[in-house]
């Protein structure tokens, strides 16, 4: 039977239970990425905690679990989240980085003598989230992937809706109270349709782009939409 080597990344809290993010093992041919999946969870029994459903990607692509990779390729575990083909003319900078984002530079960015409006959206650190005192958030990414669902995401909205541009932003590492650690700008010629596509993108955004949420609060740490555990009771 033949062996085939893989590169295996975890992200997140899986990267956490297992205590490493990347690692390399054989397999023989005809396994299933599902099936690799549960060897791991033999190898590393504490990713058997994981509360919530693993989704399964190929070369920064999603898959399904009956998928079989081939010799080479990189597998990836994507927790829950709170690459492809040409991008159309009207997808703006679509980036991932650690750097304060200037919102302003992004309306620029969709700025038009065809457009009538131009809506964003930003997404800041609060205070206070569900009882708790935040300190601060710190956003990790598969950064590779996050851009490609993220160009994916813009060229869908300008499929649903007649916009003039779009760019999307976002953050990773420590993101302070106060700060940006998203932001989408639309143009369209009429602002329903600005309203729409933004509003599509950051709801798409939170639901597949593998980009996870650290909160770090008063008494402790939790990962938002893809813990494993709860975070201790206030006293």
């Amino acid at each position: 039977m033949n062996v085939n080597k893989f590169t295996i990344k975890l992200f997140a809290t899986l990267r956490e239970r297992a205590h490493t993010a990347e690692l390399t093992r054989e397999f023989p041919d005809g396994i299933t990425v599902a099936d690799i999946w549960r060897q791991m969870v033999v190898e590393f029994p504490e990713l058997a905690g994981h509360h919530d459903s693993v989704g399964f990607a190929v070369n920064q692509e999603y898959v399904e679990g009956g998928f079989k990779p081939r010799k080479g390729d990189e597998i990836a575990f994507i927790p829950p989240v709170s690459g492809g083909a040409d991008t159309p003319d009207y997808v703006g900078k679509i980036t991932i980085g650690r750097d304060r984002i200037d919102v302003a530079a992004l309306e620029r960015e969709v700025a038009d003598p065809a457009a009538g409006a131009i809506v964003s959206f930003a997404g800041t650190t609060r205070r206070d989230n569900a009882g708790r005192r935040v300190i601060r958030l710190e956003y990790e990414a598969y950064e590779p992937m996050a851009l490609s669902e993220m160009r994916k995401i813009a060229a869908e909205a300008g499929a649903r809706w007649k916009i003039t541009r779009i760019a999307i932003a976002h953050r990773v590492g420590v993101v302070e109270i106060g700060e940006t650690s998203v932001a989408i700008a639309v143009s369209a010629p009429h602002r329903a349709e600005a309203f729409e596509a933004c509003r599509f993108a950051i709801d798409r955004l939170k639901e597949i782009v593998p980009i996870w949420k650290k909160e770090h609060f008063e008494g402790g740490e939790v990962w938002i939409g893809c813990q494993t555990s709860h975070p201790p009771p206030l006293e």
